[in-house]
């Protein structure tokens, strides 16, 4: 199927071409223009000053005499990722408004680029700091993905789940936890006066011994009616089905984990029906489960139980036709290959294409953006990645990332010569990895 399109279409670059150096041309064996669009083989994509000019394919002679990006050519190529559930707690990424980039750059690609993510949603992490990573991202100063963030998480009254007791008194004095629905919009409209594009909201948390706080339900709706008057999106932490309840009813966006407790945690088809009708998405973070249970030493059959019971909730959310979005909660959990989570999100039954609209197009369009990314398109963001072998084949290979473009700059490049294991990391060393104890 030849996908040409003449560059004096509308929607194409003028006919007054920027540089040579700020176009030049990507070749693929084959092309994911979108996952409701039929792949094309041996495609070509033209790139002029970040944006996509054209798309087509090995019938279409693409222009003449432009330089070719042969170091990323060859392979799959899709629109960029979007990890919809991060963190930059990682000490790794601490002090970032003065630390040396040569000490953040290689942390930030090993955990985003590296995996073909081109946008990434902070979903509670101290604000200045990723306040402070994002602005050294888009002044040029590191190399990596658009940052959205939803500011400081908001918790019940006297409701700080007990797995963040630890954390230093003056960091726990900072963690928000609302008494009125005044004083949860106050924080809000804080929030986004410091860059905030959203709201995260911990409706019910666990306190040990069976106990679970829940935020007061005009609390809920109040923080989320804010939100959307400053045209944000509220996220919320569960932590159980009525928890998920509470947040549908509260007028929430997205629900960033499926839930594994109670023991046998299910979502009923109403509580499901409900989701879909208000248009709530899910960020199912499957991997996190089998991390969090192996923390606890839970024995292998039995995660494989409990993991089982959050795959199933993510099927039957999948069938009833709801919004699933890619997220790994990467940053509190210290994996960073996000392997597992394809697995088994192919697992709970969800085709690849599936699994690649949770990556592109659901997450363009849940945060109002499907006018400028989400699909290789020309007139679109040139946020590319490509991938080494096709997933439609094996979900792994979406992990099997050669090159990551964001906005026709290349972040990461997998040398042909150092694909046995060695990375190479565009403006950077090679990641050392995760280390160190982790935030909330």
């Amino acid at each position: 199927m030849a996908l040409v399109l003449c560059l004096a279409t509308a929607g194409c670059a003028s006919r007054q071409h920027p540089a040579a150096a700020n176009r030049w041309l990507l070749t693929g064996t084959r092309l994911y223009v979108a996952p409701d669009q039929p792949p094309v083989d041996n495609a070509w994509v033209l790139v002029s000053d970040g944006k996509i000019e054209a798309i087509g394919s090995a019938s279409d002679a693409p222009p003449a005499g432009l330089r070719r990006e042969d170091a990323c050519s060859g392979g799959v190529i899709t629109a960029g990722f979007q990890n919809s559930h991060v963190h930059f707690t990682d000490p790794a990424f601490a002090g970032a408004a003065s630390r040396p980039s040569t000490e953040l750059q290689p942390p930030l690609s090993g955990m985003t680029t590296r995996f073909g993510f081109t946008t990434v949603v902070d979903t509670g992490s101290d604000p200045a700091n990723t306040g402070a990573l994002r602005q050294r991202i888009e002044r040029g100063e590191l190399q990596g993905p658009e940052v959205l963030t939803v500011g400081s998480p908001m918790y019940p009254e006297n409701g700080i789940p007990f797995y963040l007791r630890d954390l230093p008194p003056e960091l726990l004095r900072q963690l928000a936890q609302p008494a009125s629905a005044e004083e949860g919009r106050d924080i809000v409209r804080k929030n986004f006066e410091n860059g905030a594009g959203g709201t995260k909201l911990f409706v019910a948390t666990p306190q040990g011994h069976g106990e679970i706080r829940r935020m007061s339900a005009d609390i809920a709706r109040a923080v989320a009616e804010e939100t959307h008057s400053h045209k944000g999106l509220v996220m919320v932490h569960p932590t159980d089905p009525e928890g998920v309840s509470a947040a549908v009813q509260a007028g929430v966006d997205v629900v960033v984990h499926t839930t594994i407790d109670p023991p046998k945690s299910t979502w009923s088809p109403e509580l499901i029906h409900q989701m879909v009708e208000r248009h709530v998405s899910v960020v199912p973070t499957l991997q996190l489960w089998g991390y969090e249970l192996a923390k606890a030493q839970v024995p292998a059959e039995v995660t494989e139980r409990i993991v089982g019971d959050a795959e199933r909730q993510l099927a039957a959310f999948s069938r009833a036709g709801g919004q699933v979005l890619f997220g790994t909660d990467v940053g509190y959990m210290t994996e960073w290959d996000p392997t597992r989570e394809y697995v088994l999100m192919a697992h709970a039954g969800l085709t690849p294409m599936q699994i690649l609209a949770s990556l592109t197009t659901a997450p363009a369009a849940r945060w109002s953006a499907s006018e400028r990314r989400g699909r290789v398109k020309p007139g679109f963001d040139a946020d590319l990645v490509v991938l080494d072998g096709d997933p439609a084949a094996d979900v792994r290979r979406f992990t099997h990332v050669k090159c990551t473009f964001r906005a026709g700059k290349l972040l990461f490049v997998r040398a042909a010569a150092d694909r046995a294991g060695v990375d190479t990391l565009a403006g950077a060393r090679p990641s050392p990895g995760p280390g160190g104890p982790l935030g909330p």
